[in-house]
């Protein structure tokens, strides 16, 4: 399935559910409140070793016991964190994540050792795909993605937190991954790679250079918690990918990973597995066929 190093995050999300989100100023009741392991870049690191690929992952988490139960998962998922770093003097990254009945969510990350993460580029060896996102320092991800460049490794980015980003650094990105927010916050820059625009319920919008856009729909399922899709549909669209799939199936595969995310809670809970993926793209084909 080939081989994806992936830069990011390690977190411990405490997630609290409501009936809406309050008001600024007010104070409400939850009706549920739920902790599970999280952060961009174990979440679509999870995601892409679960669609079958090899897996390398590269961040920090601090010495404590949330460092702990973090590190133990990626051991029990198979990735390789040789490249995981761990910072006495900063805890474990947290994130606080709220979530209303219609599965929708706001989020905040505070990062923790994640912000000491570095990028060793020998985890590289043997890389076909490098994937990052924005929770962990632009300097970090800036590096990592000009290794990969030099190397003749795909690069991959998800620009998420949402911030503005250099033309430095999108000269080194292959294909932009983002939702809409995201793709507003960008900035006025000059990119020329592959741009995948998330829209959840809408699709997802692909713009190739020199081609018209074309919009990859998306799977009917029930929504429970939104948490981690773009997640999984980035570390299933990195995993087809690497393993040589053409853009379209590779989308298709992403569409799908992040479909099944949203019918379950939490972050690392929902993701989901290569068996389920399959399971759905089929029946989503039998149900067009019908």
């Amino acid at each position: 399935m080939g081989r994806i190093v992936v830069v990011g995050s390690l977190n411990v999300d405490h997630t609290i559910s409501v009936e809406r989100f309050p008001e600024i100023g007010e104070t409400i009741i939850a009706t549920g409140l739920a902790s599970d392991l999280g952060g961009k870049g174990f979440n679509q690191a999870v995601t892409a070793a679960r669609m079958g690929a090899d897996v390398v992952m590269v961040g920090c988490v601090g010495a404590d016991t949330d460092g702990d139960r973090l590190l133990q998962a990626l051991s029990d998922e198979r990735i390789d964190a040789g490249f995981v770093r761990r910072n006495a003097a900063l805890p474990t990254g947290r994130a606080h994540i709220t979530v209303d009945v219609e599965g929708r969510n706001s989020i905040v990350v505070a990062p923790g050792a994640n912000a000491s993460t570095s990028f060793p580029s020998a985890a590289l060896e043997g890389a076909d795909v490098l994937l990052a996102q924005l929770e962990c320092p632009l300097d970090v991800v800036t590096a990592a993605m000009s290794a990969a460049h030099s190397a003749g490794v795909k690069t991959i980015l998800n620009p998420a937190p949402a911030r503005a980003l250099t033309d430095e650094l999108l000269r080194l990105v292959d294909c932009l991954v983002a939702n809409e927010t995201e793709a507003d916050s960008v900035g006025q820059v000059s990119y020329h790679g592959i741009a995948v625009i998330t829209g959840g319920e809408r699709g997802a919008l692909v713009l190739v250079p020199g081609r018209e856009s074309r919009r990859i729909p998306a799977l009917a399922v029930p929504v429970v918690d939104t948490t981690a899709a773009g997640d999984a549909f980035c570390g299933a669209f990195a995993a087809a990918l690497a393993g040589g799939g053409k853009l379209g199936q590779a989308l298709q595969r992403a569409t799908a990973a992040g479909a099944c995310a949203v019918t379950r809670p939490g972050a690392f809970s929902s993701l989901p597995s290569s068996v389920e993926v399959d399971r759905l793209l089929a029946q989503s084909r039998s149900e067009a066929q019908s």
